[in-house]
């Protein structure tokens, strides 16, 4: 039976980023034992805690059979092909792809906590997780209204 799992897109470095998430998700589409379901639309941001060009963000939601870590794993193999670097915490990078959430999974360990502990924070990444799954994180665990934090992210680019 397979599991409902949301993967955050995100890139602000290489050319033509819109590509390069249509790029990665033709990638998670093809990730055996996993079927995508959905995509959001794409969202622009500025980078949080970094420097750089601004973002370009999305969510997937995939149906998958592959455990949490295996499809962490997958994650992280996609971002290698797309030439993902990681020179200190928070770089710009070419591709980033978060695994947010699990179905129902909870975990915390050294390599993966989910649900992503930083989703609620986020507007670039509840915006387009909401368009997906409507109140997903409509009452985090810091209590802040996912909602009204959506309301901060924007402009949705055609």
């Amino acid at each position: 039976m397979s599991t409902r799992a949301y993967v955050g897109l995100g890139a602000n470095l290489g050319g033509d980023l819109r590509q390069t998430l249509l790029s990665a998700v033709g990638a998670l589409d093809a990730l055996p034992q996993t079927r995508l379901a959905a995509v959001s639309s794409a969202w622009r941001s500025a980078p949080v805690d970094a420097g750089g060009p601004d973002f370009l963000n999305a969510v997937a939601a995939l149906d998958t059979d592959l455990e949490p870590l295996a499809l962490l794993d997958a994650l992280q193999g996609i971002e290698l092909a797309h030439g993902r670097e990681r020179p200190y915490r928070n770089a710009p990078r070419t591709l980033d792809l978060d695994l947010l959430a699990y179905g129902d999974v909870t975990l915390d360990t050294p390599r993966l906590t989910l649900p992503h502990p930083r989703v609620a924070e986020r507007a670039f990444v509840l915006r387009p997780l909401w368009e997906l799954a409507p109140g997903m994180w409509a009452q985090p665990a810091d209590g802040a209204w996912a909602s009204q934090r959506i309301e901060c992210c924007g402009p949705l680019l055609g």
